[in-house]
């Protein structure tokens, strides 16, 4: 309950308009409309613990306190940053005593994956006998994060990130709240819900800072962004975003979409990635997704990798964008990447059979007795310089590993491969 001060304080716009109802949180209607899950709970007078992942300004906190209010609910709320096994305690025991007055408690963790697992494996009792509904609230992959003992007893429920359309309804609902128009022009109004990132708590901080400026004349974009910051991009370089963007950036590369490739590399550029891994990634990609199809793939990764580290930054990331562009317009071919697999499974499973005693030296008498290099021929003095011997065990049969494709510098290997070929079945 707040006090007489509490309520004559100023409150921030995104709390005054914080929604009232589940039919007022924007940009969530797969969970909270029709027969989304939240929804359904809902209709039917059971709520179970569940776990709200999404970024930042997506409603989890607010879904959180509605739900509570919904089922009459004590609602306790605790932060994993600033909370530890002392609080938890307080909350259990609380908890069992409005259990015993005939109430519930709807037990709010807000950044549960700080939480570490020896704490959330202390949820697990008071989850499982009902004492509390846990409502779990991260901005990171769950299944990276939290206990499989406590994913197996909560349900894990996506939130988005708000579309522009979202955004708008939040401005429009904000405008009417001051009851005045901000004043943008057009092409500023869409920047400010640009610069959101799809988080509706920023955009409403952001919002709040406009509305104080006079209503004449509307500013534009660039009058804007003096006034207000744009919102960093979610970058996490250790966590899901990190393993994301660089996926976006290979698959794009593998398609061959240069412009695709380039936007990637521009996000992780502005979140703060390390080059030195990109580099890495990309000489990485040039061996197995184009290879032999161009073999200067290789050459130009490794040389923009040395580039950057003499160059540093800013100046070396030129050198990386002049790769990314290199490598998603190059054929394309992971035939070497499938020649190794191959060839290691089949390594695995032949086990340890030795090579065929005509290709082994043999420096001592006794190997030479034991015929040690007896029947090799030096393929330099056949005639087409190839003497078709083989290679393989004596107990394997030859297999084919590395079949190239009919795509760039690949073409010239295939007939290459092709010729040999046809020479030892003449010789065998």
């Amino acid at each position: 309950m707040s006090t007489l001060f509490e309520s004559g304080a100023p409150r921030p716009l995104a709390d005054r308009l914080r929604p009232e109802k589940l039919t007022q949180v924007v940009g969530q209607d797969h969970l909270l409309a029709g027969e989304g899950p939240i929804a359904r709970m809902m209709a039917s007078g059971n709520l179970s613990s569940i776990i709200l992942w999404g970024p930042p300004g997506t409603g989890k906190t607010t879904i959180a306190r509605l739900l509570a209010d919904l089922t009459d609910m004590h609602f306790e709320r605790l932060s994993a940053v600033f909370s530890g096994v002392a609080d938890l305690r307080k909350v259990f025991e609380t908890a069992k005593n409005k259990r015993e007055m005939g109430q519930g408690t709807l037990l709010f963790i807000d950044e549960i994956h700080r939480f570490n697992r020896a704490q959330q494996d202390g949820f697990l009792p008071y989850v499982e006998d009902g004492t509390v509904i846990l409502v779990g609230a991260t901005t990171e992959n769950p299944s990276f994060e939290l206990n499989a003992a406590l994913l197996s007893r909560a349900q894990v429920l996506v939130l988005n990130r708000l579309d522009d359309g979202a955004l708008e309804e939040l401005l429009v609902r904000a405008e009417k709240n001051e009851d005045k128009k901000l004043p943008l022009k057009a092409d500023a109004r869409a920047a400010l819900r640009a610069m959101a990132d799809g988080d509706g708590r920023y955009l409403l901080n952001m919002a709040e800072t406009v509305f104080e400026l006079p209503n004449k004349p509307k500013i534009d974009t660039t009058a804007l962004a003096e006034i207000v910051q744009r919102r960093v991009p979610l970058y996490d370089k250790s966590q899901e975003g990190h393993y994301n963007l660089i996926s976006a950036l290979h698959k794009s590369l593998r398609g061959s979409d240069t412009d695709a490739a380039l936007y990637w590399l521009a996000r992780m550029f502005a979140g703060g990635e390390d080059p030195r891994y990109i580099a890495r990634r990309l000489t990485r990609f040039a061996s197995e997704d184009i290879g032999l199809a161009d073999p200067q793939a290789l050459v130009q990764a490794i040389a923009t990798w040395e580039a950057f580290e003499r160059l540093g930054s800013p100046e070396g990331e030129l050198a990386i964008v002049q790769c990314v562009i290199y490598l998603a317009t190059a054929p394309k071919s992971n035939a070497a990447y499938k020649a190794e697999k191959k060839a290691a499974r089949v390594a695995i499973e032949t086990g340890s059979l030795d090579p065929p005693k005509h290709i082994l030296n043999a420096p001592t008498g006794l190997m030479k007795d034991l015929g040690y290099g007896v029947g090799y021929e030096y393929d330099h003095d056949s005639e087409e310089g190839f003497s078709g011997q083989n290679y393989f065990p004596d107990d394997m049969p030859r297999t084919t590993f590395y079949e190239p494709r009919e795509r760039g510098f690949e073409r010239e290997i295939s007939k290459r491969l092709g010729y040999w070929n046809k020479l030892r079945q003449v010789k065998e």
